[in-house]
Protein backbone atom coordinates (compact mmCIF):
# COMPACT_ATOMS: atom_id res chain seq x y z
CA UNK A 1 0.00 0.00 0.00
CA UNK A 2 1.45 3.76 -0.93
CA UNK A 3 1.69 5.98 1.96
CA UNK A 4 1.06 9.57 1.61
CA UNK A 5 2.66 10.75 5.24
CA UNK A 6 4.04 9.94 8.45
CA UNK A 7 2.23 10.93 11.51
CA UNK A 8 4.63 11.48 14.75
CA UNK A 9 2.72 12.06 18.39
CA UNK A 10 4.76 13.46 20.79
CA UNK A 11 2.21 13.25 23.78
CA UNK A 12 -1.24 15.45 24.30
CA UNK A 13 -2.58 16.96 21.19
CA UNK A 14 0.79 17.78 19.37
CA UNK A 15 1.76 15.79 16.59
CA UNK A 16 4.11 16.17 13.59
CA UNK A 17 3.06 15.27 10.01
CA UNK A 18 5.57 14.91 6.94
CA UNK A 19 3.79 14.18 3.68
CA UNK A 20 5.76 11.69 1.33
CA UNK A 21 7.06 15.27 -0.77
CA UNK A 22 8.78 16.34 2.55
CA UNK A 23 6.12 19.06 3.59
CA UNK A 24 5.99 19.05 7.13
CA UNK A 25 3.57 20.39 9.77
CA UNK A 26 3.64 20.73 13.23
CA UNK A 27 0.58 20.78 15.21
CA UNK A 28 -0.56 22.31 18.86
CA UNK A 29 2.96 22.46 19.95
CA UNK A 30 3.33 22.12 23.30
CA UNK A 31 6.42 19.76 24.16
CA UNK A 32 8.99 20.96 26.89
CA UNK A 33 6.26 21.20 29.26
CA UNK A 34 4.47 18.12 28.14
CA UNK A 35 4.83 15.49 30.98
CA UNK A 36 4.47 12.44 28.07
CA UNK A 37 6.71 13.64 25.46
CA UNK A 38 10.50 11.92 25.33
CA UNK A 39 13.36 13.85 27.00
CA UNK A 40 15.18 13.98 23.01
CA UNK A 41 12.15 15.31 21.44
CA UNK A 42 11.61 18.33 24.43
CA UNK A 43 14.39 19.96 22.35
CA UNK A 44 13.40 22.71 19.90
CA UNK A 45 16.80 23.59 18.99
CA UNK A 46 15.93 20.37 16.38
CA UNK A 47 13.53 22.20 14.79
CA UNK A 48 15.95 24.95 13.28
CA UNK A 49 17.00 22.13 11.14
CA UNK A 50 16.63 18.15 11.14
CA UNK A 51 12.64 18.81 11.86
CA UNK A 52 12.16 22.13 10.26
CA UNK A 53 8.11 22.66 9.87
CA UNK A 54 7.22 24.00 7.16
CA UNK A 55 3.84 25.14 9.04
CA UNK A 56 2.91 25.40 12.40
CA UNK A 57 -0.88 24.95 13.02
CA UNK A 58 -2.22 26.05 16.38
CA UNK A 59 -6.34 25.19 16.79
CA UNK A 60 -6.57 27.17 19.87
CA UNK A 61 -5.06 29.30 22.55
CA UNK A 62 -5.01 27.36 25.59
CA UNK A 63 -1.21 26.51 26.75
CA UNK A 64 -1.72 22.58 26.34
CA UNK A 65 -2.10 23.20 22.74
CA UNK A 66 -0.08 26.61 21.79
CA UNK A 67 3.03 26.62 24.64
CA UNK A 68 5.34 26.52 22.24
CA UNK A 69 4.61 27.96 18.71
CA UNK A 70 6.38 31.58 19.12
CA UNK A 71 9.41 29.71 19.77
CA UNK A 72 9.58 26.99 17.39
CA UNK A 73 8.29 29.65 14.73
CA UNK A 74 11.17 31.94 16.24
CA UNK A 75 13.93 29.00 15.79
CA UNK A 76 12.56 27.68 12.61
CA UNK A 77 11.11 30.80 10.66
CA UNK A 78 8.23 28.39 10.07
CA UNK A 79 4.69 30.79 9.85
CA UNK A 80 2.12 29.99 12.86
CA UNK A 81 -1.34 29.24 11.06
CA UNK A 82 -4.17 29.64 13.38
CA UNK A 83 -7.50 31.84 13.97
CA UNK A 84 -7.55 35.63 12.90
CA UNK A 85 -7.84 36.85 16.53
CA UNK A 86 -5.39 34.27 18.41
CA UNK A 87 -2.53 34.74 15.67
CA UNK A 88 -3.08 38.44 16.15
CA UNK A 89 -2.56 38.09 19.81
CA UNK A 90 0.58 36.35 19.27
CA UNK A 91 2.18 39.35 18.07
CA UNK A 92 4.63 37.56 15.05
CA UNK A 93 6.30 39.60 12.67
CA UNK A 94 4.59 40.05 9.17
CA UNK A 95 4.07 36.85 6.85
CA UNK A 96 4.80 34.55 10.20
CA UNK A 97 1.36 34.69 11.49
CA UNK A 98 -1.56 33.54 9.21
CA UNK A 99 -5.15 34.05 10.98
CA UNK A 100 -8.30 32.47 9.15
CA UNK A 101 -11.67 31.44 10.40
CA UNK A 102 -13.79 27.98 10.12
CA UNK A 103 -14.38 27.66 6.10
CA UNK A 104 -11.21 28.91 5.08
CA UNK A 105 -8.50 26.98 4.06
CA UNK A 106 -4.67 27.84 2.80
CA UNK A 107 -2.74 26.11 0.08
CA UNK A 108 0.91 24.94 1.99
CA UNK A 109 2.83 23.16 -0.94
CA UNK A 110 0.92 20.31 -1.90
CA UNK A 111 -1.39 20.33 0.95
CA UNK A 112 -4.49 22.08 1.20
CA UNK A 113 -5.46 22.95 4.95
CA UNK A 114 -9.62 23.54 6.20
CA UNK A 115 -10.22 25.09 9.10
CA UNK A 116 -13.68 23.60 10.27
CA UNK A 117 -15.60 23.78 13.44
CA UNK A 118 -14.32 22.45 17.36
CA UNK A 119 -16.89 22.67 20.50
CA UNK A 120 -14.04 24.28 22.76
CA UNK A 121 -12.99 27.52 24.51
CA UNK A 122 -10.09 29.43 23.38
CA UNK A 123 -8.93 32.88 25.10
CA UNK A 124 -7.37 35.33 24.24
CA UNK A 125 -8.28 34.98 20.38
CA UNK A 126 -11.45 34.17 19.04
CA UNK A 127 -12.76 30.50 18.86
CA UNK A 128 -11.25 26.76 18.82
CA UNK A 129 -10.73 25.06 14.96
CA UNK A 130 -9.99 21.85 14.16
CA UNK A 131 -7.73 20.91 10.89
CA UNK A 132 -8.73 18.84 7.89
CA UNK A 133 -5.30 18.40 6.04
CA UNK A 134 -6.07 17.37 2.05
CA UNK A 135 -3.18 15.63 0.73
CA UNK A 136 -4.61 15.01 -3.01
CA UNK A 137 -5.87 11.14 -3.90
CA UNK A 138 -8.38 10.86 -1.65
CA UNK A 139 -5.82 10.93 1.52
CA UNK A 140 -7.31 13.04 3.87
CA UNK A 141 -6.34 13.47 7.90
CA UNK A 142 -8.92 15.12 10.11
CA UNK A 143 -7.64 16.80 13.12
CA UNK A 144 -10.79 17.19 15.57
CA UNK A 145 -8.75 19.03 18.32
CA UNK A 146 -10.40 19.75 21.47
CA UNK A 147 -14.10 19.41 21.07
CA UNK A 148 -17.46 17.82 21.89
CA UNK A 149 -19.61 15.42 19.58
CA UNK A 150 -21.51 18.08 17.22
CA UNK A 151 -23.68 17.39 14.51
CA UNK A 152 -21.72 19.07 12.05
CA UNK A 153 -19.40 16.37 12.19
CA UNK A 154 -21.73 14.73 9.40
CA UNK A 155 -20.44 17.53 7.05
CA UNK A 156 -17.16 17.43 7.91
CA UNK A 157 -17.18 13.55 6.26
CA UNK A 158 -19.44 14.45 3.77
CA UNK A 159 -16.78 17.40 1.90
CA UNK A 160 -13.64 15.79 3.10
CA UNK A 161 -14.57 12.30 3.82
CA UNK A 162 -11.02 11.91 6.52
CA UNK A 163 -9.29 8.68 5.83
CA UNK A 164 -7.16 9.52 8.74
CA UNK A 165 -8.84 11.13 12.19
CA UNK A 166 -6.83 12.27 15.08
CA UNK A 167 -9.38 11.96 17.41
CA UNK A 168 -9.67 14.00 21.01
CA UNK A 169 -11.03 11.44 23.62
CA UNK A 170 -9.37 12.78 26.66
CA UNK A 171 -12.67 13.29 28.69
CA UNK A 172 -12.51 14.71 32.64
CA UNK A 173 -14.13 18.18 32.92
CA UNK A 174 -12.33 19.13 29.45
CA UNK A 175 -13.49 17.06 26.13
CA UNK A 176 -15.73 14.33 24.97
CA UNK A 177 -14.46 11.18 26.88
CA UNK A 178 -13.56 7.83 24.39
CA UNK A 179 -16.93 6.43 24.66
CA UNK A 180 -18.37 9.90 22.87
CA UNK A 181 -15.36 9.76 20.79
CA UNK A 182 -16.37 6.45 19.39
CA UNK A 183 -20.10 7.50 19.08
CA UNK A 184 -18.82 10.00 16.63
CA UNK A 185 -16.92 8.23 14.38
CA UNK A 186 -20.10 5.24 14.33
CA UNK A 187 -22.62 8.06 13.48
CA UNK A 188 -20.48 10.00 11.24
CA UNK A 189 -17.20 8.89 9.99
CA UNK A 190 -15.83 6.12 8.20
CA UNK A 191 -12.23 6.31 8.36
CA UNK A 192 -9.34 3.76 7.47
CA UNK A 193 -7.58 4.69 11.25
CA UNK A 194 -8.26 6.49 13.95
CA UNK A 195 -5.52 7.99 16.20
CA UNK A 196 -6.33 8.85 19.53
CA UNK A 197 -4.36 12.48 21.09
CA UNK A 198 -5.07 13.98 24.26
CA UNK A 199 -5.55 11.32 26.62
CA UNK A 200 -3.03 9.53 29.40
CA UNK A 201 -1.02 13.03 29.77
CA UNK A 202 -2.67 14.23 33.11
CA UNK A 203 -4.79 12.05 35.73
CA UNK A 204 -7.90 13.46 35.31
CA UNK A 205 -7.86 12.52 31.27
CA UNK A 206 -8.82 9.02 29.88
CA UNK A 207 -6.25 5.92 29.75
CA UNK A 208 -5.01 3.14 27.06
CA UNK A 209 -7.53 0.85 28.75
CA UNK A 210 -10.43 3.74 28.79
CA UNK A 211 -9.69 3.86 25.12
CA UNK A 212 -9.47 0.07 24.26
CA UNK A 213 -12.98 -0.38 26.05
CA UNK A 214 -14.39 2.29 23.84
CA UNK A 215 -13.46 0.43 20.76
CA UNK A 216 -13.75 -3.06 20.78
CA UNK A 217 -12.65 -4.99 18.00
CA UNK A 218 -11.54 -1.66 15.95
CA UNK A 219 -8.86 -2.70 14.18
CA UNK A 220 -9.12 1.04 12.71
CA UNK A 221 -7.28 2.09 16.27
CA UNK A 222 -4.14 3.01 16.33
CA UNK A 223 -2.88 3.78 19.90
CA UNK A 224 0.67 5.28 19.53
CA UNK A 225 2.98 5.69 22.14
CA UNK A 226 4.23 9.50 22.58
CA UNK A 227 7.13 9.58 19.90
CA UNK A 228 5.82 6.94 18.10
CA UNK A 229 4.60 7.74 14.37
CA UNK A 230 2.55 5.59 11.89
CA UNK A 231 3.30 5.67 8.33
CA UNK A 232 -0.57 5.88 6.64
Amino acid sequence: MTTFADIRWLGHATFEITSSRGTRFLIDPFIRDNPVTPPALKKLDRYKQADKPTAILVSHSHGDHSADAKEVAKLSGAPVYGEYEYIASLGLPDGKGVGGNVGGKFSIAEVTVHFVTAIHSSSPGGRPMGFVLDFGGGNVVYDTADTWIFGDMALIQEIFKPSVILMNMGGGPYTQDPKTAALAVKKYFAPKAIIPMHWGTFPVLATEADIRAAFPGDDRLVLLKPGDSRAV
